[in-house]
C-alpha cells in the first residue's frame, strides 16, 4: 500500500549513510554520537629543543598544552538529540616521525594519551613537517570515523627553516593540499608568538587555521585562548554534519489512516437437528477481500498553514584545485626601506698589541756644557744595507755626538751608548734632515701554520648562513695569503675544514690529503651541503682532532670554531675541551642563530680551553654577515698569526766580569697560576741567555727565587743550566700576599758576597708591579739604598698596566729619584704576562743586564 512505501523512505535514507552509530530511531544512546577526530603533530626538532636553555624548555612548554588541549575536549549536545564527542592521538617528529598514540576514544583513553605525551624526548636533529603532516593525515583516515569532514590536525611547530632545506616527503605545501583533498583541516599553532609565519601559512588550511595560534608563550591566557578558538571553531563546522544526519535519519512522516473493512464471508453449511445442540469446529480464517471499490470524492479541504523552514542543505566538497595560471609580469620596483635604527655599541675590545713608537720630540733647551767624559766603547757594526738615509727628522738640534753606542735590538728601544768625546760644530750638508732606520727592510712574516676549520652545519644555522660560513673560510685564506705572507702548499702551512651537525654526521675537506690544489680546495668547500641536524660540537671536535688534527705537523697549530655556540651536551658524551692541553690555539667564533640568540658563552669558554696553559681566542658577532666584515678579518688574521717568524737577531751578550744573577719571580695571588707559569717560563730564556753568554773576566751563576708573603731560594747560584732549568719547572705556585720588601732583604742575604778574588759584580732582577703589603715612601726608600750600599744592581721587570708608579720609580733609583737615565736603563714594562715570551724581549733584558753599570 501507499502507506507502507512511504514509512520505509526515511529507513532506506538512513541505510544509504550506513553510520555504525546512526539510529533513525528517537532515543539518545551510543548510537547518536557524532565524532570528532583529532590528531596532534608535535615538533621535537633541535631548533626548538635548543631555542631555550634547558634544552626541554620548550618540550616541556608543547607537553603541557597538548594535555591542556586534550582536558578541553568534552563531549557536546547538538540538534537531534546528536552529541558531538572525540577521538584523538598525537605523533612527535624532527628528521624522523614516532607515532605516541593512534586514535582513541576520549571517553575510555583520555588518561592513556596524557600519559603518553608526557614520556616524549625530544629528537633534537632536523625538521621534516612535511612527512609529519602526510604521516597524521594516514592515522586520521585510516581509523576513527568514516565521516572525513569531521577530521583535524593540529601542528605546533616553529615553522623552521624557511628556505635551502631537504624535505624529502615533497614538501609543505604538497602534504597540506594532500590534506585539503581528503577534506581535511590543518591548524597551525606556533611555538611562541609571531614565528615565521609565511611557512606556517603554508602549513594551516586558511588564514582562519592559522590566526597567530601560540603554544609556548609567557602568557597563560594566550595559550587557552588559542585551545579555546581552536575547538569552537570545530564545533560551529560539525553543525553542518549533524544537521545532514536529522535531514535523513530524524524526520520521519505521520502514520497513514486505516483501511475500509473487507467484504462479508460465505454462509457455513447446514447443521442437523441432532447436533443442533453441539459447536462445530472453528472453521479456517478467511482470504482478504478484495479491495473494495472508490467512495464518492470528497470536498476539498481548507489550504494549511505554511510549513516550517527547511533544514539547511549539506556542505559541499572542496572543489578540486585548478589549473596554474601564467605568470604575471614582473612588479616595479618597491620603495627603499626607511634606514635602520642605530645600533647599540659594541663590546670594548681586547687591549691591542704595543704601537711603535712615536716620533722624537721637540729639542729641549740646551744644557751647560759637562765635564769631559771617558773614551766610550765601540759599538757594534751596522752593515749599510741596513741603514738608509731619508728625509723625515732634523737632526740640527744635536750639539754633540759621541761614537755609536751598542746596537739596538729589533722593535725595541736599543740600550743607550755611553758618552764619547765631545765634537763640536758638526757641519754636514745632509745633517739637517736625516734619520736613521735600522733593520727595516727585515719585516716579520706569519710563521708557517696548519689551520682547521671547524664548521657548524647545523639546523638552527640555517641555509643562508652555512653559505656565508663558506665564503669566510675562503676569504680568510685568501687574507692569510695576501696580507700575512701565508703560503698553503707543499710542505708549508696547509689547511683543513670539517663541517659537522648531529651524532656521526661529520664531513672533511682536507687540502694535502685528498685535494692537490688550494683552487681545487676552495670549490670543494663551496660545494658542501647544509647538513641541517643537530648540533654535536663535542663530537665534531674530536673527530677532527682525530682526521685532521693529529696530522698537523708544524709548530704553530690554530683551530678555528665557528658556531651558534648551542651543543646539545646532554646526548653529545664527549666533553667541549676535547682540544685544550694538546698545543693548539683554538679561536671561537660565535655567531647570534637565526632567532637572534646570544652564544652561550659557557659552551664557548670551554672550546677556547680558557683555563689552559696556551688559551685561545674568542669572537662574538650578532650576524653571520659581519664574519665578512674587514675590520674583523684583519682583527681574526692578526689572531691566526699571533706567531710570527722574525729574523734571528740573537744579539750575543758578553760580560766583562764575574757576575751573580738572582731572578726573582712574584708568586703572590694577584698575578695567578697561568701567569707564573708564563713567568716561569720567560726566566728559563733569560737563564739560558745569562749562561750561555761570553765571559772574558770570571764565570756567571744564576740563581732563582721566588716570594709572596715570604721568600723561597728555588736554585742557589749555579753554572749549571740543566739543573737550573729543572727547579724553575719544579717550582711551586705560592698563591699569598705581596710582600716586596722581604724579597729585596732575601736578596741582600743571598747576594752577600762571591766568595773569590774575581771582582764580580751582582744584580737582582726583580718581578714587581710596584704593589706591596705593609709598604710606605720611606720604608721603600730604605731598603732600597740597603740594595744599592751592598753593590747590587736591581733591575725591575712591571707586567701589567695596573701599577703603583712612585714604588717602581724608587726601586729603580738607588735611591737617587733625580736620576732618570738610570731608572729608564732599569725599569722593563710589558702589557702582559704573555708578552714577556714575544719578539725579543728576553734579549733585551739580559742584554741591559749584561752592560757594566
Amino acid at each position: 500500500s501507499s502507506s507502507s512505501s512511504s514509512s520505509r523512505a526515511p529507513v532506506l535514507l538512513c541505510a544509504l549513510w550506513a553510520f555504525p552509530r546512526t539510529n533513525c530511531g528517537g532515543a539518545l544512546d551510543h548510537q547518536n554520537f557524532c565524532p570528532v577526530d583529532l590528531y596532534f603533530v608535535l615538533d621535537t626538532s633541535e631548533s626548538v629543543a635548543l631555542r631555550q636553555k634547558p634544552p626541554n624548555f620548550y618540550i616541556d612548554q608543547i607537553k603541557e598544552f597538548t594535555k591542556r588541549f586534550i582536558d578541553e575536549l568534552r563531549d557536546m549536545r547538538h540538534q537531534c538529540d546528536r552529541v558531538l564527542t572525540w577521538n584523538s592521538g598525537a605523533l612527535h617528529y624532527s628528521d624522523e616521525v614516532i607515532i605516541i598514540r593512534e586514535l582513541s576514544d576520549l571517553s575510555t583513553h583520555r588518561q592513556a594519551l596524557k600519559d603518553d605525551i608526557d614520556t616524549i624526548k625530544y629528537i633534537g636533529k632536523g625538521t621534516y613537517t612535511d612527512c609529519a603532516i602526510k604521516s597524521g593525515l594516514a592515522e586520521l583516515l585510516i581509523g576513527g570515523s568514516h565521516y572525513h569532514e569531521n577530521k583535524y590536525i593540529v601542528v605546533v611547530t616553529d615553522g623552521h627553516p624557511i628556505t635551502g632545506y631537504k624535505e624529502p616527503c615533497g614538501g609543505v605545501q604538497e602534504a597540506a593540499n594532500e590534506a585539503k583533498q581528503h577534506g581535511v583541516k590543518v591548524f597551525a599553532v606556533a611555538i611562541s608568538p609571531d614565528q615565521e609565519d609565511t611557512r606556517l601559512s603554508l602549513i594551516a588550511t586558511d588564514q582562519s587555521y592559522r590566526q597567530n595560534f601560540t603554544a609556548a608563550d609567557d602568557s597563560r591566557s594566550t595559550k587557552i585562548g588559542t585551545i579555546r578558538t581552536i575547538i569552537d571553531m570545530i564545533t560551529n563546522e560539525t553543525k553542518d554534519v549533524v544537521f545532514n544526519l536529522c535531514l535523513f535519519s530524524c524526520l520521519q512522516g505521520e502514520t497513514g489512516r486505516p483501511g475500509m473493512p473487507g467484504e462479508k464471508g460465505d454462509m457455513g453449511a447446514p447443521v442437523s437437528d441432532s447436533h443442533s445442540h453441539l459447536h462445530g469446529e472453528r472453521g479456517h480464517k478467511g482470504y482478504k477481500g478484495d479491495k473494495g471499490q472508490s467512495g464518492n470524492d470528497g470536498i476539498d479541504g481548507r489550504k494549511g498553514e505554511a510549513g516550517f523552514p527547511g533544514l539547511p542543505g549539506c556542505k559541499g566538497s572542496p572543489g578540486s584545485d585548478g589549473l596554474q595560471g601564467e605568470f604575471g609580469p614582473k612588479g616595479d620596483s618597491g620603495p627603499y626601506g626607511l634606514k635602520g635604527v642605530k645600533g647599540d655599541l659594541g663590546r670594548d675590545g681586547e687591549p691591542g698589541r704595543p704601537g711603535n713608537y712615536g716620533p722624537l720630540g721637540d729639542p729641549g733647551d740646551r744644557g751647560p756644557r759637562g765635564a769631559d767624559g771617558d773614551k766610550g766603547e765601540r759599538g757594534d757594526d751596522v752593515s749599510n744595507n741596513s741603514v738608509r738615509k731619508s728625509t723625515h727628522l732634523n737632526l740640527s738640534f744635536l750639539p754633540f755626538q759621541g761614537e755609536p753606542g751598542p746596537r739596538g735590538e729589533q722593535g725595541r728601544e736599543g740600550s743607550t751608548g755611553p758618552n764619547g768625546e765631545p765634537v763640536r760644530h758638526i757641519h754636514t750638508p745632509i745633517s739637517t734632515h736625516t734619520t736613521f732606520e735600522i733593520g727595516t727592510n727585515r719585516k716579520c712574516k706569519c710563521a708557517p701554520l696548519d689551520l682547521a676549520f671547524i664548521v657548524d652545519s647545523s639546523e638552527s644555522i640555517g641555509a643562508t648562513n652555512f653559505a656565508l660560513a663558506k665564503d669566510f673560510i675562503i676569504t680568510v685564506i685568501d687574507r692569510l695569503a695576501k696580507d700575512q705572507q701565508v703560503k698553503f702548499a707543499g710542505n708549508e702551512s696547509k689547511v683543513s675544514v670539517v663541517q659537522y651537525s648531529g651524532a656521526r654526521a661529520q664531513e672533511v675537506v682536507q687540502l694535502g690529503t685528498n685535494i692537490a690544489s688550494l683552487t681545487e680546495f676552495k670549490q670543494v668547500v663551496r660545494d658542501l651541503r647544509w647538513l641541517a641536524e643537530a648540533t654535536y660540537t663535542g663530537e665534531a671536535l674530536d673527530f677532527a682532532l682525530n682526521n685532521t688534527i693529529k696530522l698537523m705537523r708544524q709548530e704553530n697549530r690554530v683551530v678555528l670554531v665557528l658556531t651558534d655556540g648551542r651543543s646539545d651536551i646532554i646526548r653529545d658524551k664527549v666533553p667541549l675541551d676535547v682540544l685544550c692541553g694538546k698545543n693548539i690555539r683554538v679561536g671561537g667564533l660565535g655567531v647570534k642563530d637565526y632567532s637572534g640568540r646570544q652564544p652561550n658563552q659557557e659552551q664557548l669558554g670551554n672550546v677556547v680551553c680558557k683555563s689552559d696553559p696556551k688559551p685561545g681566542f674568542s669572537f662574538v658577532l650578532d650576524n653571520f654577515a659581519e664574519l665578512l666584515d674587514d675590520t674583523f678579518l684583519q682583527n681574526l688574521t692578526s689572531r691566526i698569526c699571533q706567531d710570527k717568524k722574525c729574523p734571528d737577531y740573537k744579539c750575543p751578550i758578553t760580560f766583562a766580569q764575574a757576575a751573580d744573577i738572582l731572578i726573582m719571580m712574584d708568586s703572590s695571588a694577584s698575578v695567578g697560576q697561568k701567569n707564573f707559569e708564563t713567568s716561569k717560563a720567560f726566566v728559563r730564556n733569560l737563564a739560558h741567555r745569562f749562561l750561555t753568554a761570553k765571559s772574558t773576566g770570571g764565570p756567571v751563576r744564576v740563581g732563582v727565587a721566588q716570594y709572596s708573603r715570604n721568600a723561597r731560594m728555588e736554585q742557589v747560584l749555579t753554572t749549571n743550566l740543566t739543573l737550573l732549568s729543572h727547579h724553575i719547572e719544579e717550582a711551586a705556585f705560592q698563591n699569598d700576599g705581596t710582600n716586596v720588601l722581604q724579597a729585596m732583604d732575601f736578596a741582600v742575604r743571598t747576594l752577600r758576597g762571591r766568595g773569590d778574588a774575581s771582582g764580580g759584580v751582582k744584580k737582582l732582577v726583580l718581578f714587581s708591579d710596584g704593589r706591596s703589603q705593609a709598604i710606605t715612601e720611606a720604608v721603600l726608600e730604605k731598603r732600597v739604598r740597603e740594595v744599592a750600599d751592598a753593590a747590587i744592581e736591581l733591575y725591575v721587570i712591571a707586567v701589567g698596566s695596573q701599577v703603583n708608579e712612585a714604588n717602581l720609580r724608587m726601586l729603580v733609583s738607588r735611591g737617587r729619584l733625580d736620576d732618570i737615565s738610570y731608572a729608564q736603563r732599569h725599569l722593563f714594562r710589558v702589557p702582559d704576562y704573555a708578552s714577556l715570551l714575544r719578539g725579543v724581549f728576553s734579549q733585551t733584558v739580559s742584554r741591559r743586564v749584561s752592560m757594566r753599570k
